[in-house]
Protein backbone atom coordinates (compact mmCIF):
# COMPACT_ATOMS: atom_id res chain seq x y z
CA UNK A 1 0.00 0.00 0.00
CA UNK A 2 2.78 2.15 0.50
CA UNK A 3 4.85 1.54 -2.59
CA UNK A 4 1.69 1.74 -5.15
CA UNK A 5 0.37 5.71 -5.63
CA UNK A 6 -2.76 6.36 -4.68
CA UNK A 7 -6.14 7.59 -7.18
CA UNK A 8 -9.64 7.35 -7.32
CA UNK A 9 -12.77 5.38 -8.44
CA UNK A 10 -15.72 6.43 -9.65
CA UNK A 11 -17.87 3.15 -9.89
CA UNK A 12 -18.05 -0.18 -8.65
CA UNK A 13 -15.41 -1.31 -11.35
CA UNK A 14 -12.22 0.55 -12.46
CA UNK A 15 -11.10 1.02 -15.26
CA UNK A 16 -8.27 2.35 -17.24
CA UNK A 17 -6.20 2.12 -20.11
CA UNK A 18 -3.04 0.67 -20.55
CA UNK A 19 -0.16 0.91 -23.69
CA UNK A 20 3.18 0.36 -24.55
CA UNK A 21 5.83 1.70 -26.75
CA UNK A 22 6.81 0.07 -30.02
CA UNK A 23 10.26 -1.32 -30.67
CA UNK A 24 13.16 0.16 -31.37
CA UNK A 25 13.84 0.30 -35.17
CA UNK A 26 17.20 0.85 -36.63
CA UNK A 27 15.94 1.59 -40.30
CA UNK A 28 14.17 4.72 -39.68
CA UNK A 29 15.46 6.56 -42.12
CA UNK A 30 13.71 8.76 -44.53
CA UNK A 31 15.19 10.96 -47.43
CA UNK A 32 15.25 15.16 -47.79
CA UNK A 33 11.90 16.61 -48.81
CA UNK A 34 10.20 13.22 -48.48
CA UNK A 35 6.32 13.24 -48.13
CA UNK A 36 5.31 11.89 -44.63
CA UNK A 37 4.18 7.93 -44.65
CA UNK A 38 1.60 7.46 -42.05
CA UNK A 39 2.53 5.25 -39.23
CA UNK A 40 -0.41 3.03 -38.08
CA UNK A 41 -1.76 3.74 -34.73
CA UNK A 42 -2.01 0.79 -32.19
CA UNK A 43 -4.83 0.92 -29.93
CA UNK A 44 -4.41 0.91 -26.15
CA UNK A 45 -5.94 -2.08 -24.13
CA UNK A 46 -8.85 -1.31 -21.91
CA UNK A 47 -8.24 -3.02 -18.47
CA UNK A 48 -10.37 -3.32 -15.08
CA UNK A 49 -10.79 -4.54 -11.75
CA UNK A 50 -13.83 -4.39 -9.21
CA UNK A 51 -13.55 -2.52 -6.04
CA UNK A 52 -13.56 -4.78 -2.99
CA UNK A 53 -15.16 -3.34 0.77
CA UNK A 54 -13.16 -4.46 3.93
CA UNK A 55 -14.50 -3.53 7.18
CA UNK A 56 -13.95 -3.60 11.11
CA UNK A 57 -16.58 -3.30 13.81
CA UNK A 58 -15.87 -1.76 17.24
CA UNK A 59 -18.27 -2.98 20.00
CA UNK A 60 -17.22 -1.94 23.58
CA UNK A 61 -19.85 -2.25 26.83
CA UNK A 62 -20.18 0.82 29.07
CA UNK A 63 -18.75 -0.87 31.76
CA UNK A 64 -15.45 -1.46 29.82
CA UNK A 65 -15.24 2.35 28.71
CA UNK A 66 -15.73 3.44 32.39
CA UNK A 67 -13.86 1.14 34.57
CA UNK A 68 -9.48 1.91 35.05
CA UNK A 69 -7.88 0.44 32.06
CA UNK A 70 -4.22 0.20 33.58
CA UNK A 71 -3.00 2.80 31.00
CA UNK A 72 -5.39 4.06 28.38
CA UNK A 73 -7.82 6.45 28.83
CA UNK A 74 -10.77 5.01 26.48
CA UNK A 75 -11.26 1.56 25.90
CA UNK A 76 -13.37 2.66 22.59
CA UNK A 77 -10.56 4.89 21.05
CA UNK A 78 -7.83 1.94 21.67
CA UNK A 79 -10.29 -0.15 20.06
CA UNK A 80 -11.13 2.20 16.93
CA UNK A 81 -7.21 2.40 16.83
CA UNK A 82 -6.47 -1.45 16.82
CA UNK A 83 -9.12 -2.43 14.55
CA UNK A 84 -8.09 0.48 11.92
CA UNK A 85 -4.65 -1.40 11.84
CA UNK A 86 -6.01 -4.56 11.63
CA UNK A 87 -7.90 -2.93 8.50
CA UNK A 88 -4.85 -1.78 6.52
CA UNK A 89 -3.63 -5.43 7.56
CA UNK A 90 -6.12 -7.22 5.80
CA UNK A 91 -6.18 -4.60 2.41
CA UNK A 92 -2.34 -5.49 2.07
CA UNK A 93 -3.03 -8.82 2.50
CA UNK A 94 -5.65 -8.83 0.06
CA UNK A 95 -4.18 -6.85 -2.61
CA UNK A 96 -1.17 -9.30 -2.44
CA UNK A 97 -3.17 -12.24 -2.77
CA UNK A 98 -3.69 -14.73 -5.68
CA UNK A 99 -7.55 -13.70 -6.33
CA UNK A 100 -9.67 -13.92 -9.05
CA UNK A 101 -11.97 -10.46 -10.06
CA UNK A 102 -15.71 -11.23 -8.53
CA UNK A 103 -18.26 -9.29 -9.82
CA UNK A 104 -20.65 -9.54 -6.76
CA UNK A 105 -24.30 -9.62 -6.37
CA UNK A 106 -26.86 -8.91 -3.48
CA UNK A 107 -25.77 -12.32 -1.63
CA UNK A 108 -21.85 -12.20 -3.15
CA UNK A 109 -19.09 -9.90 -2.30
CA UNK A 110 -17.14 -7.91 -4.65
CA UNK A 111 -13.54 -8.76 -4.88
CA UNK A 112 -10.55 -7.63 -6.40
CA UNK A 113 -7.60 -9.48 -8.43
CA UNK A 114 -4.34 -9.12 -6.61
CA UNK A 115 -1.00 -8.77 -7.56
CA UNK A 116 -0.16 -12.02 -8.67
CA UNK A 117 -3.14 -12.43 -11.03
CA UNK A 118 -1.75 -8.97 -12.68
CA UNK A 119 1.72 -10.14 -13.59
CA UNK A 120 1.57 -12.54 -16.79
CA UNK A 121 5.05 -10.60 -19.09
CA UNK A 122 8.11 -11.41 -16.75
CA UNK A 123 7.13 -14.32 -14.48
CA UNK A 124 9.53 -17.03 -13.61
CA UNK A 125 7.31 -19.85 -13.00
CA UNK A 126 7.65 -23.48 -11.44
CA UNK A 127 6.94 -26.80 -13.48
CA UNK A 128 3.01 -26.69 -14.46
CA UNK A 129 2.39 -22.90 -12.85
CA UNK A 130 0.16 -20.39 -15.35
CA UNK A 131 -0.35 -16.59 -15.77
CA UNK A 132 -3.95 -16.11 -15.23
CA UNK A 133 -3.63 -13.44 -18.26
CA UNK A 134 -3.01 -9.85 -17.10
CA UNK A 135 -5.41 -9.96 -14.23
CA UNK A 136 -8.36 -10.09 -16.42
CA UNK A 137 -9.42 -13.79 -16.08
CA UNK A 138 -8.98 -15.75 -12.52
CA UNK A 139 -6.26 -16.54 -10.36
CA UNK A 140 -2.72 -17.39 -11.21
CA UNK A 141 -2.06 -21.47 -11.37
CA UNK A 142 0.51 -21.97 -9.10
CA UNK A 143 3.01 -24.72 -10.01
CA UNK A 144 5.32 -27.53 -8.11
CA UNK A 145 7.67 -25.21 -6.16
CA UNK A 146 12.00 -24.78 -6.16
CA UNK A 147 13.98 -23.51 -4.27
CA UNK A 148 14.26 -19.53 -5.03
CA UNK A 149 17.87 -19.20 -7.50
CA UNK A 150 20.04 -15.88 -7.96
CA UNK A 151 18.87 -16.95 -11.37
CA UNK A 152 15.63 -16.64 -10.94
CA UNK A 153 15.75 -13.22 -9.74
CA UNK A 154 18.21 -12.15 -11.99
CA UNK A 155 15.80 -13.67 -14.94
CA UNK A 156 12.94 -11.34 -13.66
CA UNK A 157 15.22 -8.09 -13.62
CA UNK A 158 16.67 -8.52 -16.73
CA UNK A 159 13.19 -9.28 -18.49
CA UNK A 160 11.62 -6.26 -16.56
CA UNK A 161 14.10 -4.18 -18.48
CA UNK A 162 14.52 -5.25 -21.61
CA UNK A 163 10.22 -4.36 -21.10
CA UNK A 164 10.73 -1.32 -20.44
CA UNK A 165 10.71 -1.03 -16.97
CA UNK A 166 13.06 0.19 -14.41
CA UNK A 167 12.42 -2.08 -11.10
CA UNK A 168 13.17 -0.52 -8.01
CA UNK A 169 11.97 -3.59 -5.15
CA UNK A 170 12.09 -7.19 -4.81
CA UNK A 171 9.05 -7.40 -1.95
CA UNK A 172 8.94 -11.48 -0.94
CA UNK A 173 7.93 -12.78 2.32
CA UNK A 174 10.27 -13.75 5.48
CA UNK A 175 11.97 -16.82 4.28
CA UNK A 176 13.30 -15.91 1.05
CA UNK A 177 13.76 -12.70 2.11
CA UNK A 178 16.90 -15.08 4.02
CA UNK A 179 17.28 -16.89 1.10
CA UNK A 180 18.18 -13.55 -0.43
CA UNK A 181 20.24 -12.96 1.82
CA UNK A 182 22.49 -15.50 1.19
CA UNK A 183 22.90 -14.81 -2.28
CA UNK A 184 26.53 -14.37 -2.61
CA UNK A 185 27.17 -12.87 -6.04
CA UNK A 186 30.06 -10.83 -6.38
CA UNK A 187 30.04 -10.09 -2.62
CA UNK A 188 32.23 -10.38 0.37
CA UNK A 189 30.36 -10.78 3.69
CA UNK A 190 32.26 -8.39 6.13
CA UNK A 191 32.81 -9.11 9.94
CA UNK A 192 32.95 -5.45 11.73
CA UNK A 193 35.71 -6.79 14.29
CA UNK A 194 35.80 -3.56 15.67
CA UNK A 195 31.82 -2.57 17.06
CA UNK A 196 31.38 -6.79 16.77
CA UNK A 197 29.10 -7.05 13.58
CA UNK A 198 28.18 -9.31 10.94
CA UNK A 199 26.77 -7.78 8.38
CA UNK A 200 24.15 -11.08 7.23
CA UNK A 201 21.69 -9.37 5.78
CA UNK A 202 21.30 -8.16 2.01
CA UNK A 203 18.76 -5.13 1.82
CA UNK A 204 19.52 -3.58 -1.49
CA UNK A 205 20.70 -6.23 -4.22
CA UNK A 206 22.84 -4.33 -6.82
CA UNK A 207 21.98 -5.77 -10.25
CA UNK A 208 22.95 -5.23 -13.92
CA UNK A 209 19.86 -2.99 -14.27
CA UNK A 210 19.84 -1.23 -11.33
CA UNK A 211 19.76 -1.41 -7.39
CA UNK A 212 16.74 -2.88 -5.85
CA UNK A 213 15.52 -2.61 -2.26
CA UNK A 214 14.88 -5.79 -0.85
CA UNK A 215 11.48 -5.25 1.39
CA UNK A 216 10.09 -8.37 3.54
CA UNK A 217 6.34 -8.51 4.01
CA UNK A 218 4.24 -10.10 6.14
CA UNK A 219 1.31 -10.05 3.97
CA UNK A 220 2.56 -11.57 0.70
CA UNK A 221 1.91 -15.23 -0.02
CA UNK A 222 5.53 -16.45 0.79
CA UNK A 223 5.74 -18.93 -2.42
CA UNK A 224 5.59 -15.41 -4.31
CA UNK A 225 8.55 -12.79 -4.85
CA UNK A 226 7.66 -10.25 -6.85
CA UNK A 227 10.27 -7.20 -9.01
CA UNK A 228 7.98 -4.15 -8.95
CA UNK A 229 8.34 -0.82 -10.83
CA UNK A 230 6.48 1.38 -8.76
CA UNK A 231 5.49 3.96 -11.11
CA UNK A 232 2.55 1.52 -12.35
CA UNK A 233 0.62 0.63 -9.37
CA UNK A 234 -1.67 2.15 -7.65
CA UNK A 235 -4.43 1.18 -5.24
CA UNK A 236 -7.93 3.47 -6.18
CA UNK A 237 -10.69 4.49 -3.79
CA UNK A 238 -13.98 4.90 -4.13
CA UNK A 239 -14.34 5.26 -0.53
CA UNK A 240 -11.20 5.97 1.43
CA UNK A 241 -10.96 4.92 5.43
CA UNK A 242 -14.00 5.75 6.89
CA UNK A 243 -15.69 5.51 10.56
CA UNK A 244 -19.15 5.48 10.89
CA UNK A 245 -21.20 5.25 14.79
CA UNK A 246 -23.53 2.36 14.33
CA UNK A 247 -27.15 2.90 15.54
CA UNK A 248 -26.68 1.87 19.64
CA UNK A 249 -28.63 -1.26 20.89
CA UNK A 250 -28.14 -1.25 24.70
CA UNK A 251 -25.70 -0.39 27.04
CA UNK A 252 -22.56 -0.37 24.05
CA UNK A 253 -21.05 2.03 21.85
CA UNK A 254 -20.64 0.43 18.56
CA UNK A 255 -18.33 1.57 15.63
CA UNK A 256 -17.44 0.60 11.76
CA UNK A 257 -14.17 1.56 10.02
CA UNK A 258 -14.09 0.63 6.03
CA UNK A 259 -12.30 1.07 3.35
CA UNK A 260 -13.67 0.47 -0.63
CA UNK A 261 -10.33 0.10 -3.08
CA UNK A 262 -8.92 -1.90 -6.09
CA UNK A 263 -5.72 -2.86 -7.41
CA UNK A 264 -4.94 -0.83 -10.60
CA UNK A 265 -1.80 -2.33 -12.86
CA UNK A 266 -0.79 0.76 -15.16
CA UNK A 267 1.88 -1.32 -16.99
CA UNK A 268 2.12 -5.19 -15.42
CA UNK A 269 4.96 -5.81 -17.99
CA UNK A 270 7.40 -2.94 -15.77
CA UNK A 271 7.01 -5.24 -13.27
CA UNK A 272 7.99 -9.17 -12.48
CA UNK A 273 8.08 -12.36 -10.45
CA UNK A 274 9.78 -15.10 -9.06
CA UNK A 275 6.29 -17.78 -8.51
CA UNK A 276 6.81 -21.30 -6.65
CA UNK A 277 9.38 -20.60 -4.40
CA UNK A 278 9.20 -23.20 -1.60
CA UNK A 279 8.57 -21.64 1.91
CA UNK A 280 10.78 -23.72 4.20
Amino acid sequence: MTMAARSTADATYKEWQTDALASAVTTNAVIEGDEATLDASTASTRLGNYLQIADKTVVVSGTQDVVNKAGRKSELAYQIAKKGKELKRDMESQLCSNNAQVAGNSTTARESTGLPSWIATNDVLGTGSAASGNGTGGARTDGTQRALLESHLKTAVQNCWTQGGNPKMVMTGPFNKTVISGFTGNSTRMDKGEDKKLVAAIDIYESDFGALNIVPNRFSRERDVFVLDSEFWEVAYLRPFQQFELSKNGDSERRQMLAEYTLVARQEAASGMVADCTTS
